[in-house]
């Protein structure tokens, strides 16, 4: 049997989930500003006594590494490297705009591109683009809002914007195959999902020198080209 533990703070939404041998079997969500570090640990012992589990059964964490909010990313990151150590089980790694883009993919059966978006202050944001096959097409980059943002890829199909970052560039993108999802945020269900994979393909992270990807650096694109 293999029990796998989710962890998303990556934004203001904090979301745990359990998976057992690839499958849900319980999540939890809180949309509390500045709540992590009262709250996180909390959900954790209460979903896992509410699924019957006990702490010492997990096979593995896992979390979402960013890119995402600084303090949320370092604050889940130490909750699931305190977990795998103290239970000396693996950590697993899966991106924040991976994740929340699997969250419609899964949900979905368009022929679109999933452009999941997290704000990054004033006009720009963190941005990634999948295809229909949830096949990654551009890399988790910075993205600077404007007029001719995602032209190159508006021109041939349509493309799904969700994520906090989303509701700015409705101000700026318009076109015809620009298509905009809102309420859609992180969740740790969809880091458990696709920990998975990684789990049977032991892709594990190192414990002790694992970082949050923060994505800070001074380089930013302003399109996807």
């Amino acid at each position: 049997m293999s029990l796998i533990l989710g962890i998303d703070t990556s934004t203001s939404s904090g979301s745990v989930a359990l998976l057992k041998d690839g499958k849900l079997i319980g999540s939890q969500l809180y949309s509390i500003e500045k709540s992590h570090s009262s709250l996180l640990h909390v959900m954790i012992e209460q979903m896992m006594k509410n699924a019957g589990f006990e702490m010492n059964e997990l096979s593995a964490v896992a979390v979402a590494e960013g890119p995402g909010s600084y303090t949320g990313l370092r604050i889940g990151v130490s909750a699931a490297k305190g977990l795998c150590l103290a239970l000396d089980i693996p950590l697993i790694a899966v991106n924040t705009l991976e994740a929340l883009a699997f969250q419609l993919y899964r949900r979905s059966s368009d022929q679109v591109v999933y452009c999941p978006m997290l704000d990054a202050r004033r006009m720009e944001v963190y941005s990634a683009l999948y295809d229909s096959n949830f096949t990654n097409i551009k890399k988790t980059a910075p993205v600077i809002l404007e007029e001719y943002a995602y032209e190159d890829i508006l021109e041939n199909q349509k493309v799904l914007f969700f994520g906090d970052g989303s509701n700015k560039s409705k101000e700026v993108i318009k076109h015809e195959n620009a298509f905009f999802v809102d309420d859609i945020v992180p969740s740790a269900e969809e880091v458990a999902l696709l920990a998975y994979d990684k789990f049977k393909n032991e892709a594990f992270e190192n414990v002790i020198s694992f970082e949050p990807f923060y994505l800070k650096e001074f380089r930013t694109a302003s399109s996807f080209k």
